[in-house]
């Protein structure tokens, strides 16, 4: 195998495992619990965006289903790992897709459209999976709000964190797309 190719695995193996670790870290550092939906409102979300918008699509997929998954699993919200796998990784996949990854600056129409997508997902997501699994559409309707705040939160600490992430050297380098 040549050596270029093995270091480029090994450093997209790297970057995943970081980004897996930073969404399930921030989903569990700080939590603010909801009484009416006996959940949680988190900072998961603006790593999401962060992996999906600047490694794209695959990562941002990945990074989110299962560092999401992994968070609710050690947080003892079994219930919801498979859901929260499947929304969040659809979730991330969605935001990379759309996301304009070529631009130098992240304020753009498409990675606002972006980031509205995603956070609009993770609402939709657990308001459908909550209403089957509470049985009921008006008891899931309960959690709306406080996904909303969660999501549009995200999305606007995504934006200092993207930006001064963008402008380390590391950018400047690599293309980091899949």
């Amino acid at each position: 195998m040549h050596e270029d190719l093995k270091f480029n695995r090994i450093q997209d193996l790297t970057i995943l495992g970081l980004l897996i670790a930073l969404v399930a870290v921030s989903t569990m550092v700080i939590k603010i619990p909801t009484i009416a939906t006996q959940g949680y409102i988190h900072l998961g979300d603006s790593m999401i965006f962060l992996a999906a918008i600047m490694f794209g699509k695959r990562k941002g997929a990945i990074a989110g289903g299962l560092g999401s998954a992994m968070a609710d699993l050690l947080l003892a919200y079994t219930h919801w790992v498979l859901p929260t796998l499947i929304i969040k990784a659809l979730m991330g996949y969605g935001v990379g897709i759309i996301a304009d990854q070529e631009s130098n600056g992240l304020v753009n129409l498409r990675n606002c459209i972006a980031l509205i997508f995603g956070a609009g997902w993770m609402v939709l997501g657990y308001f459908v999976a909550g209403g089957i699994m509470k049985g009921s559409f008006l008891v899931a309707a309960a959690s709306v709000p406080a996904n909303l705040i969660q999501g549009f939160v995200g999305a606007l600490l995504f934006i200092p964190i993207g930006a001064a992430l963008k402008r380390t050297k590391y950018f400047g380098q690599h293309v980091l797309k899949q």
